[in-house]
């Protein structure tokens, strides 16, 4: 995806993990090479042009989740369409490439570098002398003290929902001239290059009103290729236009109107004629790409792939001969006809588009709640982990969309990016005798007596519904070659806010953990899987201790676009199964599943995903931070789900952060991952797949994978003029 809630800054992830006691992590001293990080497993795919490739002018309508409440992305209800603004129209000092790296952005920095660390850390700004704000004024060191004083959560009237390293800040000065900015630490950052991007105009940032206010329903003053020239909120549209202020290269588009449409109305809309661009679900790629190549009949599900005369008669067949059909029969095959003639000329109409797709930087896990219950056992949860195929897991949802399906080997970066290395040796592949050794030695004894217990309804949710578990029959919706994974964003504060929906890829959460933004189908932070659960097959003699089976509550969200989910859900019983563990599978709303199932701790295991990032000693310190007592008792969880922790791993964070060697800084990361990874708290299953449908005509524009979109040139293909010609390197990122 095109980092859709994951702007300048890279988003945070929200998984838990718990005290690792006594194993033995050996392979932590191995830790350190740079090259681990290897290459992202799927390039972007945004039919690169050069730009003298691309036609001036013209206006490309791109899909969005929402017209969002608030433009300010510092605030808790800032969405994907809010990152989406703000990474076209205000400043941001780093941006992030192909690989999911940050790099300076040249039209706005000239240079930024450490300049002093004794006694203090000392970062240094040059900016762009032709770097001004759309009214003229130039971008300097008082819009940066504006943004610290904002976001350093000093003064409660700010209505902030993040604040990390802001509050590392003791000082922002102006340096020898207007062009640079210094700014001193209290404490040494080594996440300074995720400050100030994006940056807003002091306008938004000088008071607590205009905080709290000034930003939500439009931006007045901004800086980037593109400015806010209409928020039509009757039509569900927000229009950019171009920057006639801007310095960079002039946008190649004229505008671009970014309008709220439906996941499930998004074909209908492409092939209306109303979108030029928008991510869409496995189904919806399927379609586009049978219209393309030919393959895709006039039916979707059972049909599918045949002609509308077979459709028909296939129909006929199974409703009796012509002479007994029935007048109610009669207007249903009016009916089919006319069902068939439309998706028939919808079919037509997508031939114009084709999917781009590659891989988000996001993944989804399996999340095991270690506070209490069976899962407390580290024992049993390394034993769930070990009954695990995650290759396979993969291949069930990555192979069928023709994607890489390697598994994830890292909590806190994904391939190709700088701290990435595959730590899942810290905790091993899949065993079955050493899943079931596991649990012996945790006392659960196959064919054990169990006594009868009455189920709670609520154990799950109020709004829970039973699915069936791994001793079920299968039903005919326990699909398990679905070919993709749905899912939504999940986020929120540490007291359980309700995440909101967005089907424009990954949300970002926010540095602190107290934001997220809502990224892909529900990735800033965190998005869950919106599947509903499978049973699984028959399980291996069920396992008892103390007269209590083994049985785990599996939620899931059951709302639209759970299904591919499914098949995700039914590998993971099943193979639970095999080893002797139960599963108690519940669906619930989307509404609910958040809410009352994550963030309030009722479940055991729980799918759901969350974006990588580029800053993981800052970002992901809240997600596997060790929960503590409140003052009222209660436990304190930030961003840690399945609330367990280790000082240890605590303390690596701190030290990741407060290191200005980068191979150092790398190496602590690589350690925590790895004694993550040993506490069996979240396994990671796999990347999730981007696709999005593009008119075939738009270039620099798709499925951007890891980069920050390059807005000013994206644009629509000149006349006679070909595709995959080499884009130029922009010059705004160096």
């Amino acid at each position: 995806m095109s980092h859709d809630g994951v702007g300048p800054r890279a988003v945070m992830r929200s998984v838990a993990f718990l005290t690792a006691g006594a194993l033995a992590v050996p392979l932590l001293s191995g830790c350190g090479s740079a090259d681990e990080a290897g290459k992202p497993l799927a390039r972007q795919d945004i039919a690169p042009a050069g730009r003298a490739q691309v036609a001036e002018g013209g206006t490309l309508r791109w899909a969005v989740d929402t017209v969002p409440e608030t433009f300010n992305t510092f605030q808790s209800d800032a969405d994907a369409t809010t990152t989406r603004v703000a990474q076209a129209v205000l400043p941001s000092m780093y941006r992030l490439d192909a690989t999911g790296r940050p790099q300076r952005d040249s039209d706005y920095l000239e240079s930024a570098k450490v300049v002093d660390t004794e006694p203090k850390q000392v970062v240094l700004y040059k900016l762009n002398q032709q770097a001004v704000w759309s009214d003229g004024r130039e971008i300097g060191a008082a819009d940066f003290a504006a943004q610290w004083r904002a976001l350093s959560g000093k003064d409660s009237a700010y209505w902030t929902a993040r604040n990390a390293g802001y509050e590392r800040i003791e000082k922002i000065e102006r340096g020898e001239n207007d062009l640079e900015v210094r700014v001193t630490f209290k404490r040494t950052y080594a996440d300074w290059r995720s400050l100030f991007s994006p940056l807003y105009p002091k306008d938004v940032m000088g008071t607590p009103d205009a905080f709290n206010d000034g930003a939500r329903r439009k931006l007045k003053v901004t800086a980037g290729p593109f400015v806010v020239k209409k928020v039509d909120r009757k039509n569900d549209q927000v229009r950019l236009t171009r920057n006639t202020r801007w310095w960079g290269r002039p946008a190649k588009l004229s505008e671009i109107v970014l309008t709220a449409v439906p996941r499930n109305e998004r074909v209908s809309a492409l092939a209306a004629g109303k979108i030029d661009l928008a991510e869409i679900d496995p189904a919806a790629a399927q379609r586009v790409d049978g219209a393309v190549n030919g393959t895709a009949g006039p039916l979707a599900g059972p049909g599918a792939g045949r002609t509308a005369a077979k459709a028909l008669r296939s129909w006929a067949l199974a409703h009796g001969s012509d002479e007994d059909t029935a007048e109610d029969e009669v207007e249903a095959r009016t009916e089919l006809r006319k069902a068939i003639a439309k998706w028939e000329e919808q079919q037509k109409a997508l031939r114009d588009f084709e999917v781009r797709r590659s891989l988000e930087p996001a993944y989804t896990q399996l999340a095991l709640n270690g506070a209490d219950g069976l899962l407390a056992d580290e024992r049993v949860r390394r034993a769930v982990a070990r009954a695990l195929d995650r290759k396979e897991l993969a291949k069930v949802v990555l192979k069928p969309l023709g994607l890489p399906a390697d598994p994830v080997g890292s909590h806190l970066a994904l391939a190709g990016q700088d701290a990435y290395a595959d730590n899942s040796g810290a905790l091993g592949g899949q065993d079955t005798a050493e899943a079931q050794a596991l649990l012996a030695d945790a006392g659960w004894v196959p064919g054990g007596p169990v006594e009868k217990q009455e189920k709670s309804e609520k154990a799950a949710g109020s709004e829970g519904k039973k699915a069936g578990g791994s001793q079920g029959k299968r039903s005919d919706s326990d699909d398990d070659s679905a070919d993709g994974d749905g899912t939504y964003v999940v986020g929120g504060d540490d007291k359980g806010r309700n995440a909101r929906r967005s089907d424009d890829g990954p949300r970002q959460l926010a540095q602190d953990g107290k934001q997220f933004k809502q990224v892909h189908g529900g990735a800033p932070g965190a998005y869950a899987p919106k599947g509903t659960a499978a049973p699984a097959a028959a399980p291996a003699k069920a396992l008892a201790k103390d007269g209590k089976a083994l049985s785990l509550r599996f939620v899931l969200p059951s709302g639209p676009g759970s299904e591919p989910l499914a098949a995700v859900a039914a590998r993971i019983t099943r193979m639970l199964a095999k080893v002797g563990i139960g599963t108690d599978i519940t669906k619930v709303s989307d509404e609910s599943y958040f809410k009352d199932h994550i963030a309030s701790g009722q479940y055991d295991l729980a799918l759901y995903s969350w974006p990588g990032s580029a800053f993981p000693a800052t970002d992901a310190r809240p997600i596997y931070a060790k929960p503590v007592p409140a003052a009222d008792g209660s436990l304190s969880v930030e961003q840690n789900y399945t609330r367990v922790g280790t000082d240890q791993v605590d303390q690596l964070f701190e030290q990741a952060v407060s290191t200005l060697d980068e191979g150092e800084k790398r190496s602590l990361i690589r350690k925590a991952d790895s004694r993550i990874w040993a506490a069996a708290g979240s396994i990671p299953l796999y990347q999730r797949p981007q696709l999005t449908a593009v008119r075939k005509s738009v270039v620099n524009a798709g499925a951007f994978g890891f980069q920050t979109p390059v807005y000013e040139d994206m644009g629509f293909l000149k006349k006679g003029a070909k595709k995959g010609a080499k884009a130029s390197a922009s010059p705004s990122v160096k």
